[in-house]
């Protein structure tokens, strides 16, 4: 016998099926790669696009900001430029480089096709600020690179001190950075 307490425990199972299926997403590989083919990403994802290797460096001093480095590549056959970044946790993130001791706000990257660029000290990195609490190191996060027209590429940060795993060279990373100068910055 079929009843009204029958059809709605099954249209209430049915959404559930259907809810679950729509949680799938793209899994990193042991590397901690974010890439996939474009309709495992969903339809943000920015075709031919991936990133790995990505982890968050928390500051020594808790007030201050977080630098994020990362491998990103662009196996497409047309450039690509990253335009924002987004990470959960902090209330913002600027892409900068550092040339010849001074750290700039970038406004834009551009990737060739074929080509990869390394976010790293010394070089190419993303600041991430006014850290929440809850971001701790042996943890994860996640970074959202958002390209020019929309398109979006997601993946995990692992989290670390500063000095676990870093170059050996203190002159590469933010922490050698003259701190007066990281002030005098607009954010």
């Amino acid at each position: 016998m079929f009843t009204h307490k029958n059809a709605a425990f099954s249209a209430l199972s049915l959404g559930l099926l259907a809810l679950a299926g729509c949680q799938q997403s793209a899994e990193p590989d042991a590397q901690g790669s974010a890439s996939a083919p474009a309709e495992a990403l969903g339809p943000d994802a920015k075709p031919g696009t991936s990133a790995k290797a990505g982890r968050m460096i928390l500051p020594v001093v808790a007030d201050r900001p977080a630098a994020v480095y990362f491998t990103f590549t662009n196996a497409s056959d047309a450039p690509v430029e990253l335009a924002a970044i987004h990470i959960a946790g902090a209330d913002s993130a600027e892409m900068h480089k550092t040339e010849g001791g001074q750290m700039r706000a970038v406004e834009r990257v551009a990737v060739d096709a074929g080509k990869s660029v390394a976010f790293a000290p010394g070089g190419l990195h993303v600041m991430a600020f006014d850290l929440d609490d809850s971001l701790k190191s042996g943890g994860t996060t996640e970074m959202t690179i958002t390209f020019e027209g929309g398109d979006k590429l997601s993946m995990p940060l692992a989290i670390e001190k500063m000095g676990a795993g870093m170059h050996a060279d203190a002159s590469m990373d933010h922490g050698a950075m003259d701190h007066e100068a990281m002030d005098g910055m607009e954010h």
